[in-house]
This record gives C-alpha cells, sequence and structure tokens, in this order.
C-alpha cells in the first residue's frame, strides 16, 4: 500500500488535471495495485460469506473522477480509494464490507478506515432492518458484540424514536439509526503491515454475523418491492 498512500498524499496537495495527466502512468500502477489487494480481500471474505462469492474488481471499486456537478468542492479527483465488497456488486443494496484508504495529512479531513453493514439505504430497507430489529434486537446486539475492536457508527441518528416505535423498546437506540454500520480506523502505518490483506479479513470475519442479519433484512424488504 505504500504506493497508494503516496499517491493520495501527493493528489491531496496538487488536486488538478495537469498534474493528474502528467502522473497518469503513477495513477494507473496504484491502480492495479489497489485492484490486486481488494481481489484478495473478495477470495478471503468469500471463505466466510458465501453470498460474496462470483464478485470481480469492477463490482467492487469506485472511479477516482468525482461527479462535481452539484458539488461547492470543485476538485476533480477523489483523495481516497475503496472497495466495498457486498452480494451483487456495489450498487446492489446489500450490507457488505468496506475498505477505505484516505491517508493521513496535517490539514486535511480523512483516515483509513474498514466498515461492515449498510450507509443510506433506502427507506423501504432501513424500514424493515427496524422491523428486524424491534423483533430480534437482541441477535443485532450479540453480533455488534462479535464485532470486536468495531465501533457502531451513530453520527447519522434520528434524536427520537421513529413513528411507529415506542420510546419504551429495549433497543430504541438502534431503530433511531439511520445507517446500520459498524467502523474501525487504522494509521497509515497499519495499512504497510506485511499481512494487511489477511488481517483485515480476519476482522472482518468478526462481523459476519451482522452482515447476514442486515442482508437477511434487506432481502426481505427486496421480496416485497
Amino acid at each position: 500500500m505504500k504506493n497508494v498512500i503516496e499517491f493520495l498524499s501527493d493528489l491531496r496537495y496538487n488536486n488538478n488535471r495537469n498534474w493528474f495527466e502528467a502522473n497518469k502512468n503513477r495513477y494507473k500502477q496504484v491502480q492495479e495495485e489497489f485492484n490486486y489487494f481488494t481481489a484478495q480481500l473478495i477470495r478471503g471474505i468469500e471463505n466466510f460469506d458465501p453470498l460474496v462469492c462470483g464478485l470481480t474488481v469492477k463490482d467492487c471499486t469506485y472511479r477516482i473522477y468525482r461527479d462535481v456537478r452539484f458539488s461547492k468542492n470543485k476538485d476533480p479527483y477523489k483523495t481516497h480509494m475503496g472497495a466495498y465488497i457486498c452480494p451483487k456488486g456495489k450498487k446492489s443494496g446489500y450490507a457488505g464490507y468496506y475498505f477505505h484508504v484516505e491517508p493521513e495529512q496535517d490539514g486535511f479531513i480523512g483516515g483509513n478506515l474498514i466498515s461492515t453493514g449498510i450507509y443510506m439505504p433506502d427507506p423501504k430497507i432501513l424500514k424493515s432492518i427496524r422491523e428486524d430489529i424491534s423483533y430480534n434486537g437482541e441477535k443485532y446486539e450479540n453480533a455488534l458484540k462479535k464485532a470486536t475492536d468495531f465501533k457502531l457508527e451513530e453520527s447519522n441518528k434520528l434524536k427520537r424514536i421513529p413513528l411507529g416505535y415506542s420510546e419504551d423498546e429495549k433497543y430504541a437506540e438502534y431503530l433511531k439509526l439511520k445507517d446500520f454500520h459498524v467502523v474501525k480506523y487504522f494509521t497509515n502505518q497499519y495499512l504497510l503491515s506485511k499481512d494487511l490483506s489477511e488481517t483485515i479479513v480476519n476482522d472482518f470475519a468478526k462481523t459476519y454475523e451482522l452482515s447476514r442479519l442486515l442482508n437477511m433484512a434487506v432481502q426481505y424488504a427486496y421480496e416485497e418491492m
């Protein structure tokens, strides 16, 4: 990951088309390295989550080019690289496993992380997840306990319990969530570790039960649509 870190770090200070075009070959090399690493993650996750079997790197990775049409930030390129490994690919709406490289640098907001769960789900999917938590909250709590070293992301959360539920619900705090995913942050140095892919796959394995529960709720929502 050394080349990936260095390229993204340089791109932060040179986020313009002239610099990018001059460093296009360097980007292609970095992209190839990241894609190879993503393929390793897919193969590793397949060992414990059969729902991701058959995915390709293209199914899980993103373009570096930003869509600036409706954004005040007109920087043309993303300063991170990510891979989202989930059933049927990144646009499917299913819960999955996300790997994100965004080098730490002074003066910039960012951070490297891995995350498992679902982000900004369709309203019908969110409704299905909440219903499942209301009935099976203990299973979700146990799944979260298994995800050691991960933290439940609660920044996008309602202040009040959603309509249709009581404040007395045992798992009311989970029902307030608009996203449902756990996160683990790590340093640039961590990305340089020798057994990085194996380490991350082992971490993701701790979150499998959470992904499984969420995807059962997602599947139910799709069947009802």
